[in-house]
């Protein structure tokens, strides 16, 4: 089995400690050496900058110093991975014993470092961007879930516009329900949820609901499924608003050192919550499927972005068991193939293809 991966953090552990990401060493959910024996074939990294997050940092700068990152564990990988940047580099299936190499997409999780200028993606283009989340907070494009739910900014609909034009990708992850809506009465192109689950199961508003996953297949369109235990399990969702409602603390919309002060707060609370088991992946991936298709749901695991993981997964290195798990469930191998990798390949290709 070959995997593709809509979303993970971990080009930013390299700004919070020792981490080397082509030799594997270091803390963190995801390497270059367990991404290839796992059968990862397309990861997208995606690059965080908001501006709540980060208010004192140049968020063009440090975005751009990610990108070098991440082209840098490319040039250092001895042909190991490769930069996806068209349609062709994340189209073609491999054989899982395939020592072909892992191709890396580049995203901005949030369009901040733009900074409220549509015509600025433009340059990220040029360095390798195929893939936007148009807001993480709210910010001059677009409102968010955990912002104040307003819908997208005039910016906002331009930068949807050059998305479209340029062939990126438009990602509605951490949207509020209202952009969602604007994206889907504007796009001519399909568009992704990189990494959401369903609301009908885990009521997170960072998941979607029935009416928009129905939306986004009928656009062609992939939810890819998000690893975090707060957006897999109702149960796990209430313990860890709980302990937020605890510690007096949001934990979205606030600084770094802010969040950090959280963690310290909250960690042992929420470490103490009992994990969710690895079946919740399969109730999330059979429900979109239920409600959209079988060609809507992918995986967007969210790992590095994630303090958590369900009960028997690890990291990277247990995408295999999650594939297992999902015909454990009762899917057929096509449809796992489909949802591991098939369904995220095609809207890619389609989106990236030149027109």
């Amino acid at each position: 089995m070959h995997f593709f991966d809509a979303h993970c953090d971990t080009v930013m552990r390299t700004f919070d400690g020792e981490f080397d990401f082509v030799a594997g060493r270091g803390r963190a959910h995801l390497d270059l050496p367990r991404l290839l024996a796992a059968g990862g074939r397309v990861q997208l990294f995606a690059v965080f900058a908001p501006a709540s997050y980060y208010p004192d940092r140049d968020l063009r700068g440090h975005a751009e110093e990610a990108i070098r990152r991440i082209r840098g564990w490319a040039d250092a990988s001895d042909g190991r991975m490769r930069v996806a940047l068209t349609a062709m580099d994340v189209r073609a299936p491999l054989p899982p014993c395939s020592p072909a190499p892992v191709h890396a997409l580049i995203g901005l999780e949030g369009a901040d470092p733009l900074a409220g200028r549509a015509e600025n993606l433009e340059q990220f283009y040029r360095l390798g961007v195929r893939n936007v989340i148009p807001a993480w907070d709210d910010n001059p494009f677009s409102g968010t879930v955990f912002g104040l739910g307003s819908g997208l900014t005039p910016e906002g609909y331009k930068l949807i516009e050059l998305c479209e034009a340029l062939r990126v990708m438009v990602d509605v992850s951490h949207l509020s329900d209202t952009a969602f809506g604007q994206v889907c009465d504007m796009a001519r192109r399909p568009f992704i949820a990189s990494h959401s689950n369903c609301r009908a199961l885990c009521p997170s508003q960072r998941n979607l609901t029935d009416e928009q996953i129905r939306a986004l297949a009928d656009r062609g369109g992939v939810m890819g499924v998000n690893l975090s235990p707060d957006f897999l399990a109702p149960d796990y969702h209430a313990a860890w608003g709980a302990v937020m409602a605890q510690v007096g603390a949001s934990y979205q919309g606030v600084d770094a050192a802010t969040r950090q002060k959280i963690r310290e707060a909250a960690g042992p609370r929420w470490a103490a919550i009992p994990l969710p088991g690895i079946e919740w992946i399969a109730r999330h991936v059979q429900h979109a499927i239920a409600v959209g298709g079988e060609e809507c749901i992918g995986l967007g695991g969210d790992l590095d972005g994630i303090s958590f993981l369900p009960a028997g997964v690890t990291g990277v290195e247990s995408y295999p068991r999650i594939a297992e798990s999902l015909l454990a469930a009762g899917l057929t191998a096509a449809q796992v193939e489909k949802v591991c990798w098939g369904n995220m390949a095609r809207v890619f290709g389609d989106v990236l293809e030149a027109g």
